[in-house]
């Protein structure tokens, strides 16, 4: 299982927030959340919403740090980028 996580880098009631994506599927995604005790609430569209304060524990769990460049380019490459107005996955 391989999850990616971007820098804290972008602002949003009052806390910094990652990107945390899967470039294999919504399902291998969910099941490192839950195990990383990521409410599913955080869940937006395509990614979950990491805040700064838990960046370092997705790290240690396994996520692998990327620009949040490649975030984009690693959805759109796999298939699973959902942008604003396109339905959320069923799946999560």
């Amino acid at each position: 299982m391989t999850v990616y996580i971007d820098p804290p880098n972008w602002p949003g009631h009052g806390r910094m927030w990652s990107h945390l994506i899967s470039d294999v599927s919504y399902d291998e995604l969910r099941l490192f959340a839950d195990e990383l005790g990521v409410p599913r609430r955080a869940f937006e569209r395509d990614h979950y919403d990491i805040p700064s304060h838990r960046y370092e524990d997705a790290v240690r769990a396994g996520a692998v740090r990327v620009s949040s460049r490649e975030v984009v380019r690693l959805l759109v490459e796999s298939g699973l980028r959902r942008p604003k107005g396109r339905p959320a996955a069923d799946t999560v």
